[in-house]
């Protein structure tokens, strides 16, 4: 059984990311919808460190750190794109 603080913290991340997807859906600009896709990610990677520690297991640490690794350059690649393309 997980721990009502770890059910707390799920609840609180699923709720920043619910706010977050109505950032990418509804957006007014692309750079919203960007935001918006950045915090989703960031979120996630903050569920698979808080799963990690709730399971105790550091396969999901590590998975983190990757995912985080190519959210970041994913985010730099699209921010580059929209300020005047990759050359």
């Amino acid at each position: 059984m997980i721990a009502p603080e770890f059910f707390y913290a799920t609840l609180v991340i699923m709720v920043g990311a619910f706010m977050a997807l109505l950032r990418v859906l509804f957006g007014p600009s692309v750079p919203d919808r960007v935001v918006g896709v950045d915090t989703l990610n960031t979120l996630i990677v903050a569920g698979m460190v808080l799963l990690g520690a709730a399971y105790d297991r550091t396969i999901y640490i590590d998975i983190a750190i990757v995912y985080a690794l190519l959210s970041y350059i994913g985010t730099l690649a699209i921010a580059r794109y929209m300020q005047g393309g990759l050359k």
